[in-house]
């Protein structure tokens, strides 16, 4: 039987879901998984590669994409992720934050600019270095390159330097210790030091101690895009750095497209943020317009929030290494 496979709001993600595989020529998600297998990968196995515990609807709406982006033919990996985006946009159920938003399609793009040499320098903007963070840029650094012609440079910006030191040496990024000089505005390097030797050590991972000093280490990396954390000090660090640089960047004809991760209404903030009490995720969201070339839905790590916004079970950050593994795996599949 087609459509057998269980997920998480099947019921009301369906009418969507086979409205898109009818639209591409493909009789089931069954189908659409078997078209990706004989390209020589999984989505669905790269998706809790990513995040472990990504729900069940997390993989088969990348499995959707991706058999989405095969149906089309596309030519390069930028176009696989834009193609992927439609299967995304498929899961959001109808009526919800995400729908509303466009954030299926939003990933898609995302991993589409992170695939294009335009981009040079993409960060994580985080209210301190996450584990989904690390996830997401472990997604990337991973197969980015396999399709870009100039590699993709990485790198973790977060409140807090002890932070930023053990997520590097528990993924094996590359610390980078700054100081800020408040009375000359310069930042200094103090200390380069990899954690390993491989693809990973080419995320470098900065901690900050203010506002300040975070859009300093965006200034010095060039940071081309980003993607803000949502809960964690979004009232004391990844808002404030985001438009602080946004309003830089306007001024002196740089380019940066900023997306803020989203948040929801009537959700509680992080224990960080006790102070903004019920204001919580409708205050991140708030403060994500106010910077945001793009708006997503959720949490930037935890699925069950970006689940209750309608999208799917997959932190913000995670997926956007998804998308970026899925779509290099396509372009692979389809110029074997």
């Amino acid at each position: 039987m087609a459509n057998e496979v269980m997920f998480e709001g099947k019921e009301r993600r369906m009418p969507k879901i086979e409205k898109c595989l009818a639209e591409y020529g493909l009789g089931s998600l069954e189908e659409a998984r078997k078209l990706c297998n004989e390209k020589g990968f999984d989505p669905y196995d790269i998706v809790k590669g990513v995040q472990p515990i990504a729900f069940e609807n997390a993989g088969w709406a990348y499995t959707l994409g991706c058999a989405v982006a095969i149906k089309k033919d596309v030519k390069t990996a930028a176009d696989a992720a834009e193609a992927i985006g439609i299967g995304l946009e498929a899961f959001c159920i109808p009526g919800s934050v995400a729908e509303q938003r466009n954030v299926g399609l939003g990933h898609g793009n995302l991993g589409a600019m992170l695939l294009r040499d335009e981009t040079k320098c993409f960060a994580f903007l985080a209210g301190h270095e996450s584990f989904a963070a690390a996830e997401g840029a472990i997604g990337i650094a991973k197969t980015a390159n396999r399709a870009r012609k100039e590699p993709l440079r990485i790198i973790l910006n977060g409140l807090g330097k002890d932070a930023a030191y053990i997520i590097s040496r528990i993924n094996g990024f590359t610390y980078v210790k700054t100081d800020y000089d408040f009375f000359t505005g310069e930042l200094k390097i103090e200390e380069t030091r990899p954690f390993s030797d491989g693809e990973r050590a080419a995320v470098k991972c900065y901690g900050a101690n203010d506002v300040l000093e975070g859009v300093a280490i965006m200034k010095h990396e060039g940071v081309d895009v980003s993607i803000t954390g949502n809960s964690t000090n979004p009232t004391r660090f990844q808002h404030l750095v985001a438009g602080t640089y946004k309003k830089w960047a306007l001024e002196n004809d740089k380019k940066y497209f900023s997306v803020a991760s989203g948040g929801g209404t009537g959700r509680t903030l992080h224990p960080d943020n006790m102070a903004a009490g019920p204001a919580s995720y409708g205050l991140t969201d708030s403060m994500g317009r106010m910077h945001g070339d793009a708006q997503f839905a959720g949490s930037s790590s935890v699925p069950a929030h970006v689940e209750m916004m309608g999208l799917m079970g997959m932190g913000n950050n995670p997926m956007v290494g998804a998308t970026v593994a899925c779509a290099v795996a396509v372009y692979e599949g389809l110029n074997k």
